[in-house]
Parts: structure tokens; sequence; C-alpha cells
């Protein structure tokens, strides 16, 4: 089991302690991901007029929806990848079905030569 880890991380300008199973640097990519999304959100005329409140459950509507985002782009990106996998499949098939024909080719080729080198001998 991995070892629990506590970091001290700055989110909003205020210091943070988070603590988890994943390594610091993933715990301060936590939080300078929060800080960009605020940045962000604070570009817009708007939400600065907002009450706080409202500022928070518009921060959170954007990482949801960067979450949303995300997993459709993973979606699409295994839909890429399982069609690839059953277009290599069919062309192995199609090797296959290619080195069999060419194998029996082959056979017929060395019995025709064989056949003919019979009848020059008679």
């Amino acid at each position: 089991m991995a070892q629990k880890t506590d970091t001290n991380v700055v989110i909003g300008g205020k210091v943070f302690t988070l603590s988890g199973f994943e390594s610091e640097e993933y715990l301060q990519k936590v939080a300078s991901y929060l800080n960009n999304k605020n940045a962000e959100c604070e570009k817009s005329e708007s939400f600065k007029h907002l009450s706080r409140d409202l500022q928070q459950i518009m921060l959170q509507i954007n990482m949801v929806d960067d979450v949303f985002k995300a997993q459709k782009e993973i979606q699409v990106l295994e839909d890429e990848v399982k069609a690839k996998d059953d277009e290599l499949s069919e062309l192995k098939h199609k090797l296959i079905g290619a080195q069999m024909k060419l194998d029996e080719s082959l056979k017929r080729l060395k019995s025709l030569e064989a056949a003919a080198g019979m009848m020059k001998k008679n």
C-alpha cells in the first residue's frame, strides 16, 4: 500500500495541507489546476461581480465541464483504438489467408516443376 503524503499547497492565496496517497508533485498539480481554473474564471468581468458563493459554484461548474470533456475525449480515443484493433485483426486474418494461398501456390509450383522435370526425362 502506498504511503500517505501530506503537503502544503497554496490555493487562492491561502496555505492548505493536502493529504493523500498520491505524490507531493501530484498534490501540487491539483492545487495548480485549481489556481489556474480560478484565474481563468476571474478574467471574466461578470464573474468578478458575482457573490463569493456564486463564484465558487461557477468554478465548480467549469471544473466539472473539464472532467466531462476529458471523459468524452477518452471515449473517442478508446473508440479509435478499438477500431484500429479491429482493423489490425482483419488485416492479420487477410495476411494469414494470403500466406496460406502462397504456401499452396508454392506447393503446386513445385509439383508442376517436378512433373515438368519428369516429362523432360521421357
